[in-house]
């Protein structure tokens, strides 16, 4: 049986501030019913027993650790920065006043 109504969406609409035409309502009700009703058939098989993945396959990190290595000096980092101030990049203001 049908959980979605006209009356319903229309109600949604308004909750969401947005105005729907009868086309609209129509339409949307007949898209959300089927929507719920997937719900629903999910939920039935969805028990206990099955268990919650995110992947069909296992996944394993790609990535290689993390191991420190020689870093830039601040000359370095700073040669090709179009502006620089106190080994700092310099940049310009965006909240209208100096922090």
């Amino acid at each position: 049986m049908s959980e979605i109504t006209p009356d319903l969406v229309r109600h949604l609409g308004v909750l969401a501030r947005i105005q729907l035409s009868d086309e609209e309502v129509a339409r949307l009700t007949g898209q959300l019913d089927v929507i719920v009703d997937n719900i629903a058939k999910v939920s039935e098989v969805a028990t206990a027993d099955v268990l919650a993945t995110s992947h069909p396959i296992p996944l394993q990190n790609v990535f290689r650790d993390d191991v420190p290595a020689d870093v830039l000096t601040v000359e370095e980092v700073l040669q090709n920065a179009p502006e620089a101030a106190d080994d700092r990049f310099r940049v310009t203001a965006i909240l209208g006043e100096e922090q």
